[in-house]
This record gives structure tokens, sequence and C-alpha cells, in this order.
């Protein structure tokens, strides 16, 4: 849905090519978007074909591959408002695939399990000053909306804040042996056969 929503969102200034869809995305959200160059020109095809975008015409430089421009329709101006008030309506649950790492802990040797927790402490510290400096550089550009980018840089910094907290509580509980007994009921639990160990 994201990329849907930010191809329609860009798409309202002006027609716009591929890349310059790309370009848009990375500088005005590049540091809160995942969204892959390959995705943009998949997710503009299903948005032709449901007539939310349509091609107003071919573009072509040099000896360069031919670029399709975009433009907006007015079902995808209101396919736009549907999904931006189906995300400030929404409360979206995250589901971590650390996570499920964390539930087979037991099949790594434990010293391993605390040299990645060690790092993964390590690698939030320097996520989080990065954004701490790029926040920082975005803001010294008077182009940049100031409290807008200061909130989602906020966001973002508070999410990786709290990773950081859980990441060094669970590496000082692995540290002090809080769940070795956990490990061995999961690793009796992996390897129980169903059948009473009585009968």
């Amino acid at each position: 849905m994201s990329t849907r929503l930010v191809i329609l969102g860009l798409l309202r200034g002006r027609p716009l090519y591929g890349y310059e869809i790309k370009y848009l995305i990375e500088q005005i959200m590049g540091d809160w978007t995942n969204i892959a160059f390959g995705s943009i020109y998949y997710a503009l095809g299903k948005l032709s074909e449901e007539s939310f975008v349509e091609k107003i015409g071919t573009e072509q430089e040099g000896g360069r591959p031919s670029r399709h421009v975009y433009q907006i329709t007015d079902a995808g101006r209101a396919e736009f408002v549907r999904l931006l008030r189906e995300v400030w309506t929404e409360v979206e649950r995250q589901y971590f695939t650390f996570d499920i790492g964390l539930t087979f802990m037991e099949a790594l040797p434990i010293e391993e399990v605390k040299d990645h927790l060690r790092k993964r402490v390590e690698d939030l510290k320097q996520t989080i000053q990065y954004l701490d400096s790029h926040q920082a550089e975005q803001l010294a550009d008077e182009h940049v909306p100031q409290r807008m980018a200061a909130a989602v840089f906020g966001h973002h910094r508070a999410h990786m804040q709290a990773e950081l907290d859980w990441t060094r509580d669970l590496l000082e509980g692995v540290e002090q042996g809080m769940y070795d007994a956990e490990l061995d009921w999961i690793r009796s639990l992996l390897t129980w056969n169903g059948q009473d160990d009585h009968s």
C-alpha cells in the first residue's frame, strides 16, 4: 500500500516519469521508506491497469531507453485520499523478524548469542547517531519543512531508542543466565514426540 500511496501523492503535483518519482522519494522520504526502484515501475503498471494513473507520453534523450510519463487521474486522486485516510486512522502493528530469532535462540551457542546482541547494541547506537546527524543536516536546510521533518525524525529515533533499550535489557538477561531454563524448555518441547513418558 505504501508504494501506491507515495506514487499517487507525488503525481498530484505534476506528471512524472519513473526516475523522477524515485528521485523525489529519495529526497523527501529516503530515511524512512524502503521503496525499491523496481517496485515503482511495478506499482505504476498496476495503477495504470486500475485507471488511477495514465500514460500521457514517452520521452527519449539520445541513445537512452525511452521513459513513460504518467499523470494521476480523478479516480487516482480519490484513491490517494482513501489510502491516506487509512494510514491516519489505523494503528499499525509491527512484526519483528528478530523475534523469530529470539524464539529459536536455543539453536545457537549462548556465547554467539551474546556476541550478536552486543553487535546489535552497537549497530543501533550507530543508527541513532546517524539519525541525529542527518536530522541536524536536514534542519539546517531552509527549504526543509522544519517541524514536519523533526516530527518524522523524532518518530524514528523514538523507535530506535526503544529497540536499543530493549536489546540492552535482553543482553543483560542472557549474560546473567535468566533465560537458561526457558531455553531448556524449548529444546524439550521441540524434541517431545507427543507420548506420555509413563505410558
